[in-house]
Order: C-alpha cells, then structure tokens, then sequence
C-alpha cells in the first residue's frame, strides 16, 4: 500500500477561534477513532490549509496567520479582495497539489465558498464538507443555490439550519454544538485563580474575537466603565481575550486608564461563570454566557455602510444567538446607533432580574444544541463516497 493510499489527506480552512475549536473537535475524531480508521483503511491523516492553535496541536501547520482571512461585512472583503483572492488561489494550489481527499471550511463562508467552488471544479475526488452553515436562514438566501451546487455536505450547529436544508434538499447532518455539554466553572477556583475578591461583584465585558470589532466595539464598552465604576465602586469588569494579538489590543486602549478592569487571555468561560451579568458583541460568545447562566445584554456596530446594506437584507427578527433560538427577544439587543454607554445601563436593571430564570434558560438551549456529535459527523467525512448516504440516511 502507497502512502497515499494508506494517508486521508484533508485541506482545512479556519479564520476564527470558535471555528478552531469545532475543527478540532472533528479532526480529532477522524485522526483517533480506531472503529473509523479501520473501517476507511486509513493509518493516519495528513492536514493542510490553515487554521489555530487547536488544529496545529493535531498537526496542522498553517500556512499564514489564520486571522488574515477573518474579515467581516460586506465592505472589508471588497476593500481586501485582492489579498484574499491571493490566500484563497495559493490554498487551492497547495489543496490541488497535494491530492486532497477532503476539504473541511469551516464558517467563513464567502472565503470558503471559492475554494469549494474551485476544487469541485478540478478534484472530483474531493468531498466538500462545510462545518458551520452560512446564514442563508437569516439573509441573502440566493446563496443556496451555490451551496447546493458546490457543498457536498453542510454540518449544522443548530437545528433549525438543519430543517432548513431538509426543506431546499441539501444534504446536510446536524451537528449540534459542543456548548450542548459545557459545564459551569466552580466559582471559587476560579476566585482563587485570578486572585479576585469574594465581595465584590463582577461582570464580563466581551469586545470580540476580531480586531474590527475590538475598534468599534471596545471604545463604547469604555466608556461604559468610566461611568459605571464611578457610581458602583463594588464592581470588577472582567474583559478575556480570544488571543495574545487581541489581548495587545485591548491592553493597549486600557493600559493609561485607571479602570477597575481585570484583562485575561482564554478566560471567557472562568470570567462569565462568576459574573451577574455579561456585555457581549454579538456572537458565539452571547450563547456562551447564556449557557453559563450568565444574562447578556447583547450588542453589534460595524460601518455605516455595512449596516445600511446588512439591515435591509436581514430576514430575521433578533441577531443574537440566544434569542434566534429562544424565538423571542428575550435577552436586550443593542444594535448601531443603539449601542451606547446610556443604553447599556438602562439595559442592567433588566437583566439582572433575568437572573432568576437562568438555570431553565440554560437548560432550554443545552437542550437546543443537542444533535448528531462529532464521532457521526466523522464517520461521515471520513468515508464521503461510501458511508455518506448511508449515514445520513440512518440518522
């Protein structure tokens, strides 16, 4: 047997941290399940393509920073598009060069659809797998007819992507969310951890994974402080960030201000666990804190002109994740204009009193998030041509 034969050779393609993770989850899966490597005849896995510190722990050495590629809106990707075209044919090139027999893109839809695109068009082969469904559910849903086109297979976190599939006939597998199984830190280790007082009270301030948002974000959030803190001096504001790039960042804008701020790499869950309340850019991050039994007051601003085009192509009510899967604005949204240090605590009162309910609420999306798993999710990937249909078809 050739090594090639005995090798799965997977492209991957990740831009942000939440993304990492669930790839990694799923790779983890295809590359230690002996039931799935022997089934597939397969002795180990080969990565490429780009991705976090999760993905490289298993193997993967990116080739750039995966955070190049992690432009929102609908005017940065234009006002890049000549960098990212470039990132995007120097992946297909390597994907093409090294005979992928799968290629994982998971969520940055706009950048992986053209790699989708590209390898349906010259690898045969290649089984197209989408971890994260685009937002065809909730704007510009003329995109369908390119995922169904290009997309062998779209793993959904949530159910109602999967129904939605199930409705325009795409093949899809729901995946559900690994939030489905988090557990709420103790609180006094975490405490003690961070050296934080017991009588003093908290609450998280999430400015973003990404840079932009951290610039539009993270001056608002500030201000919010100044005020807060002057007239609520038992309060610690508890700000994680995603990375060392971001915790630079976010350092750099509070470093000179004497706030009572505690600033920490990779501690969003530890920070949410202990806290009455969270501030959350809009995000993954939002259903982490509900999960956390932790209410969110939920809030989103980009540029004028990604909001003005955005807005009028939404075909959902709320944009936080929480209250998509709730069906009602349950949690306060502050959005644009909106998203103002005045309305942040005018948003506290409520909030707080949402306390009282979290442990049902939590329980109600854990609940939510339940599906298939990543060890189905794999024995689907790993075996595309062959067990695909079977598996979908028994799920």
């Amino acid at each position: 047997m050739s090594r090639k034969d005995s090798i799965l050779t997977i492209g991957v393609v990740c831009g942000e941290h939440s993304g990492d993770r669930l790839g990694a989850e799923l790779i983890k899966e295809i590359k230690t399940n002996s039931k799935i490597k022997s089934m597939n005849k397969y002795s180990d896995i080969d990565l490429y393509g780009i991705g976090g510190p999760k993905l490289e722990s298993l193997g993967l050495k990116s080739e750039f920073d995966f955070t190049e590629i992690n432009v929102m809106g609908l005017v940065q990707p234009l006002l890049n598009f000549r960098k990212l075209n470039n990132l995007r044919r120097s992946l297909i090139n390597l994907f093409i060069e090294k005979d992928i027999d799968i290629f994982i893109g998971i969520d940055s839809p706009d950048f992986n659809m053209g790699i989708h695109k590209a390898l349906n068009n010259s690898l045969n082969i290649c089984n197209n797998i989408q971890v994260v469904s685009p937002s065809v559910w909730g704007w510009r849903q003329n995109r369908i007819k390119s995922i169904q086109a290009n997309i062998d297979i779209t793993l959904c976190l949530f159910n109602f992507e999967y129904k939605f599939y199930q409705e325009v006939g795409h093949r899809s597998l729901h995946l559900g969310h690994p939030f489905s199984e988090l557990i709420k830190p103790n609180k006094d280790e975490v405490l003690k951890k961070y050296n934080l007082q017991e009588d003093k009270k908290y609450i998280s301030v999430i400015p973003g994974s990404r840079e932009s948002e951290i610039k539009y974000m993270l001056p608002t959030y500030i201000e919010f402080i100044k005020e807060h803190s002057q007239k609520n001096k038992d309060y610690i504001y508890l700000i994680p960030a995603a990375d060392k790039r971001l915790l630079d960042s976010i350092n750099k804008l509070l470093n000179k201000l004497k706030l009572p701020v505690v600033i920490k790499q990779d501690a969003m869950q530890e920070f949410l666990s202990i806290s009455e309340l969270s501030i959350v850019t809009s995000g993954t991050a939002s259903l982490e804190s509900a999960i956390l039994e932790c209410p969110t007051i939920i809030c989103y601003k980009t540029n004028f002109i990604n909001y003005s085009i955005i807005s009028r192509m939404l075909r959902v009510d709320n944009i936080g994740l929480p209250n998509i899967l709730l069906g009602d604005r349950y949690f306060v949204e502050l959005l644009q204009n909106n998203f103002t240090k005045e309305n942040i605590s005018k948003a506290l009162k409520d909030t707080l009193l949402l306390k009282e309910d979290s442990q049902n609420i939590a329980k109600s999306l854990k609940d939510m998030l339940k599906g298939s798993g990543f060890l189905k999710a794999a024995e689907v990937i790993s075996n595309p041509f062959i067990a695909a249909e079977r598996v979908l078809k028994n799920e």
